[in-house]
């Protein structure tokens, strides 16, 4: 059978457990504003959930990649208990709130159980799995990673019509649902599947770490070794993951605004494909590189190229009236949900080629700091400036029962998103080509 005999087992399978479970923390938006009418706030109020948990995702990453490091079987474990033990304390948070509407209690229990507590189960849960995929699948990493990556990513599509079936059981006669059910059922599902992924997941046998004198130095001090190249990638990274959000979260909206009103639920779920597709293909393509570095600058290029192109037809704007625009547009969003997933797989075999394997998950981790501020800045950047620039226009929606539905624009406002993302996809792009160098002979 030989020495890769259980990859799969030892490594695909549980990745996939772990990863498809903490990914359907974008759920978020399926059952935000059921929150927010059932406990009494604002959806901007509630909203703040979901930016903290990426935040502590990234930051427990970063903090805790030691110990993922030292011990993926802790850190598995830390992982499912704190993933599941967030869901269960936000559903008690959310019931409690629904019984005393408009407590500031329920508010900061749901922050502190969805954000705080799930963020620290998400970035152990994400980083647990990625260093024992690459010490099976040597020739294969990227495939490796990128399989993982994109169950994380393939985890909202999966997720979202269980969670919304379970909505709809929990709803009263006035029509406001009770999320509480769904997390208390979902909590218990995510623990079998990630308690078995804890249980499976093994390195390889003939692995071990480098005790500490072998080792030779932290993580700190390998990075010391190539400061710049760090840099860079961490820039590309965070710029990557804002420009991306800054658009997905006015995906929807920008849909709309070109006249596709009626089938934006499809086209929701096909840019969702794209971001994992992107997250597996551009991770897979990779292994074909001396250079990884090369799928960055793939992926840069056609994000500029893309939102070139709808800037120049000012696609948005022109709200479908052009056909080929429209296509144009679509084809933006699909290039950067590729793109975006793409730069997540990337990054632990873009990493490892520089900085070798030892401390590769602590390393990792440190990138992922990027992360927890591009969560934070990605939206709300969008945000704003639709808020500041532009106005809302009205569009009508013939609704299938032969009434219409007025829904609320602001074309010029998305265009403006798209001035300001390509610009940073330039500066990533320059970053990219200038900053990140090819691999050492070391590192290999």
């Amino acid at each position: 059978m030989g020495k890769y005999s259980n990859k799969w087992t030892r490594a695909a399978i549980p990745a996939l457990l772990l990863h498809c479970s903490i990914g359907t923390v974008y759920c978020w938006s399926i059952f935000s504003q059921e929150i927010a009418d059932y406990i009494g706030f604002s959806k901007g109020a509630t909203e703040w959930a979901f930016s903290f948990a990426i935040f502590f995702l990234g930051m427990s990453a970063a903090f805790l990649g030691g110990i993922v490091e030292k011990d993926i079987h802790k850190s598995s474990l830390i992982a499912t208990i704190c993933f599941t033990l967030g869901m269960v304390g936000t559903g008690f948070f959310i019931w409690y709130g629904g019984t005393h509407k408009g407590s500031l209690v329920s508010l900061i229990g749901i922050y502190v159980c969805y954000g705080f507590i799930m963020g620290i189960g998400l970035g152990t849960g994400y980083l647990s799995p990625v260093k024992t995929l690459m010490l099976w699948f040597q020739d294969r990493k990227g495939l490796a990673t990128g399989l993982a990556v994109a169950g994380f990513g393939a985890a909202k599509a999966i997720a979202s019509p269980i969670m919304q079936a379970i909505l709809a059981k929990f709803k009263s006669a006035d029509g406001v649902a009770n999320p509480a059910p769904m997390f208390f059922i979902m909590a218990a599902i995510y623990f079998v599947m990630m308690f078995v992924g804890h249980l499976l997941l093994k390195k390889p046998e003939g692995w071990h770490e480098p005790a500490a004198s072998e080792k030779g130095s932290r993580p700190f001090d390998v990075i010391k070794t190539k400061p710049v190249t760090f840099i860079g990638i961490w820039l590309m990274f965070y710029i990557n993951i804002t420009c991306g959000l800054a658009l997905i979260s006015q995906e929807k909206m920008i849909i709309k605004c070109i006249g596709l009103v009626g089938i934006v639920g499809i086209l929701s779920s096909v840019t969702a494909v794209f971001n994992a597709a992107g997250r597996l293909g551009f991770s897979a393509w990779a292994d074909y590189y001396k250079d990884r570095n090369s799928i960055y600058k793939i992926i840069f290029i056609l994000s500029i190229v893309a939102t070139g192109l709808v800037i120049l037809t000012q696609g948005i704007t022109n709200m479908g009236q052009n056909t080929l625009f429209m296509v144009l547009v679509l084809i933006l969003l699909f290039v950067v949900n590729a793109g975006y997933g793409g730069g997540f797989s990337n990054v632990p075999t873009l990493l490892s080629d520089h900085y070798g394997m030892q401390n590769i998950s602590a390393i990792h981790g440190i990138t992922l700091s990027a992360w927890a501020f591009a969560g934070l800045s990605g939206n709300q950047l969008a945000t704003w400036i639709v808020k500041t620039f532009g106005k809302e226009e009205e569009i009508v929606h013939a609704l299938a029962d032969g009434t219409e539905e007025i829904i609320k624009v602001n074309p010029t406002g998305y265009q403006m998103v798209l001035y300001v993302t390509i610009a940073l996809y330039v500066v990533a792009a320059i970053i990219c080509f200038t900053m990140v160098g090819k691999k050492t002979e070391e590192a290999k």
